[in-house]
């Protein structure tokens, strides 16, 4: 006698089938969250603001260093963005965040710099009293440029 078999595309169409059956009602009917911004996605809790660059480190023209908080299904996250020069050969600070955004707690990230000895990317943190510092340059691995865009961390 032959035993049935049960196929994985069936086994996968139960599954999805399932939850939708189980919370399809209440879901459908759900209205959307009013705090979302509908653009985003997000709630912005501070916008981009100017952050204030150590003498020794310069924006890029166009793309100006800021910071903002967003809040995103109630996680806040720390965002920057923009690209600056520099001539980083030991850690220091890149510059502070503005009074509006203070860190609760330390937080950290890595972004992309000049390739230089096949290293293409420096760990930025930012404290609690609005210092954001780089982390990894050496003298004889200088660090020209950062690119901040890609940084996004966990306030809380």
């Amino acid at each position: 006698m032959t035993q049935p078999t049960t196929s994985r595309r069936s086994l996968l169409a139960a599954a999805l089938a399932a939850p939708a059956v189980a919370v399809g009602a209440p879901l459908l009917a759900a209205t959307p969250a009013a705090a979302a911004d509908p653009v985003d996605g997000c709630q912005v809790v501070v916008d981009w603001t100017a952050i204030a660059l150590e003498s020794t480190v310069e924006n890029e023209a166009g793309a100006p260093a800021q910071a903002r908080v967003i809040r995103l299904a109630g996680t806040e996250y720390l965002q920057l963005r923009g690209t600056v020069t520099c001539a980083f050969t030991a850690d220091g600070r890149l510059g502070m965040l503005p009074a509006t955004i203070r860190p609760p707690k330390l937080t950290r990230g890595v972004c992309p710099r000049n390739n230089s000895q096949g290293i293409n990317a420096i760990r930025i943190e930012a404290n609690t009293a609005g210092a954001v510092n780089v982390f990894g340059p050496q003298a004889t691995n200088k660090v020209t440029w950062i690119q901040l865009d890609n940084f996004s961390s966990v306030l809380r």
